[in-house]
């Protein structure tokens, strides 16, 4: 049976270790910030398996006839990725292992990390719109397709914060911003000479692409983690398909609505 000493060790690692899925880390880094911590205090016999909607963490004292103590964490929400967070979470676990930091001082860094607003609204903006009026132009684009995907790239990234603030799953905040995004750059192509509504779409779709969720799903697999692995590309796919058919379903209706009023070519 484990002492209270250890159960609070416990509840530290596994909250450290859900502020990291939460935020984005990959399932090793969430399993070895975990190991570290319990270590650290002296509890070595410690068995972890982290997967994207749950922390599940065993311990005993390593006899054989021992008592084994297991906690169970859910994870629930998240989806965002915020690397600072996550470097933070890292530096603190360093320090933890390496210092005489105690467990009630590092359960309030823990959440002074957590309340660590993001970027300012504007930055995040000024962000959005230029990842998607820099891939307008990488897509075959000129200037008025820039300044477009410029404006259309912040319309979009500002519905997806509203959507947001109603709780609406990421999938369905996809389909709706790459849906409006499409829609804004079939009408400004067949109002502005010049302009090419395949770049300014595809430009705008690459603000939602989940490059981060596709990559941690990669180093799972090389990391042995397959069922997480599995998880996150799955997540990953059908983050993918929504964008798609967010932007695919307008197309088609304006397609065979408007017709010849289209700027640019599409299939």
């Amino acid at each position: 049976m484990i002492n209270p000493f250890q159960k609070k060790v416990l509840i530290l690692a596994v909250r450290a270790g859900e502020l990291m899925m939460k935020n984005g880390a990959e399932i090793y880094r969430v399993e070895d910030t975990i190991e570290r911590i319990c270590k650290a205090c002296r509890i070595h016999y410690v068995e972890v398996f982290a997967m994207p909607t749950g922390i599940f963490v065993s311990l005993d004292s390593g006899d054989a006839d021992s008592d084994m103590y297991t906690y169970v964490k859910r994870i629930k929400g998240g989806g965002d990725t915020d690397l600072t967070k996550i470097s933070e979470i890292n530096r603190f676990s360093r320090e933890f292992t390496t210092t005489d930091l105690s467990v009630e001082d590092g359960m309030k860094r823990l959440k002074e990390i957590d309340n660590i607003p993001s970027a300012p609204l504007p930055v995040r903006l000024l962000g959005a719109s230029l990842v998607a009026s820099f891939f307008s132009v990488l897509f075959g684009g000129g200037i008025l397709d820039f300044l477009c995907g410029l404006l259309i790239g912040a319309a979009s990234y500002l519905l997806s914060l509203l959507l947001k603030r109603f709780s609406i799953n990421y999938f369905i905040r996809g389909f709706c911003c790459c849906a409006v995004s499409a829609a804004l750059a079939l009408t400004a192509a067949a109002f502005i000479p010049g302009t090419n509504s395949n770049a300014i779409i595809i430009g705008t779709l690459m603000i939602f692409v989940p490059g981060v969720a596709i990559t941690n799903s990669i180093r799972d697999f090389l990391s042995g983690d397959m069922l997480s692995g599995l998880a996150r590309a799955t997540e990953a796919a059908l983050i993918a398909i929504s964008l798609a058919a967010g932007a695919g379903v307008i197309m088609k209706i304006w397609n065979s609505v408007f017709g010849s009023l289209i700027g640019g070519t599409f299939i």
